[in-house]
């Protein structure tokens, strides 16, 4: 049985590939801080395993991804996906301890859990193994008024490039997903602020076939890989948009 870690699980489009994936037949550690979301989850699928953890605290990250490991003796996958949008406006407008605070996330978090995943992967018999990240459209086009988001998802294509280059060696393989208007909780707010406003709102897609998309990724053999996939909804204004 393949093992995969995901963070951010306990909702969106990481609720939605952790349930993917153990539909598929992998054992998955679902790694949030809702220890009671989490904890339902794992009452649906006894292939579930709750870690319950905050992506930026370093401590608490080693110890789950321990745990997870001690039951399965090895890790074969990362969807590292935990992140979070943040306060919306010009920069000007923008506070820094929001700033800070999307910043921490978005690439503290995931420079964290992709440091474990790549210590574990590369130790392991026989080595090797895949990272995920969970990039945006916004690493390639922002949206108005996302700086801080955009500017933290652009970082993550720069850990995507590095891990790639650097995992060789280790048969450890790194893509990352760009994913576009999924029909989860942060979309659902996008949209209600643009109704708001007096705007059209965004097309979005099922979250289900994102996942999907994840799956794809991780069920390649490591001699395979897809660097970049961009899926989203057919009817968003993202080619020709700007």
């Amino acid at each position: 049985m393949k093992s995969i870690i995901v963070t951010g699980a306990s909702q969106g489009i990481g609720r939605a590939t952790a349930e993917v994936f153990l539909k598929a037949g992998w054992r998955v550690g679902v790694l949030a801080r809702s220890e009671d979301r989490l904890q339902e989850l794992a009452s649906t699928y006894d292939t579930a395993v709750p870690l319950v953890a905050d992506v930026t605290d370093a401590a608490a990250m080693e110890s789950a991804f321990a745990r997870f490991v001690a039951r399965t003796e090895r890790l074969d996958a990362l969807f590292n996906n935990a992140g979070m949008f943040g306060p919306v406006g010009p920069i000007d407008e923008i506070d820094l301890g929001g700033f800070d605070q999307v910043l921490d996330v978005n690439v503290r978090g995931m420079f964290i859990a992709a440091k474990l995943a790549f210590a574990q992967m590369r130790r392991q018999s026989p080595q090797g193994g895949r990272i995920i990240n969970n990039g945006s459209l916004a690493a390639h086009v922002p949206r108005e008024g996302s700086v801080c988001y955009t500017l933290t998802k652009h970082a993550i294509t720069g850990l995507t490039r590095s891990l790639s280059l650097d995992g060789r060696g280790y048969d450890v393989a790194c893509g990352q997903i760009d994913i576009g208007n999924a029909a989860t909780d942060m979309v659902t707010g996008i949209n209600e602020r643009l109704i708001a406003e007096g705007k059209t709102p965004n097309p979005s897609m099922d979250v289900e076939d994102a996942a999907k998309s994840v799956l794809h990724m991780a069920e390649l053999p490591l001699s395979a890989n897809v660097q970049f996939m961009t899926v989203m909804a057919t009817k968003m204004p993202y080619i020709g948009r700007g």
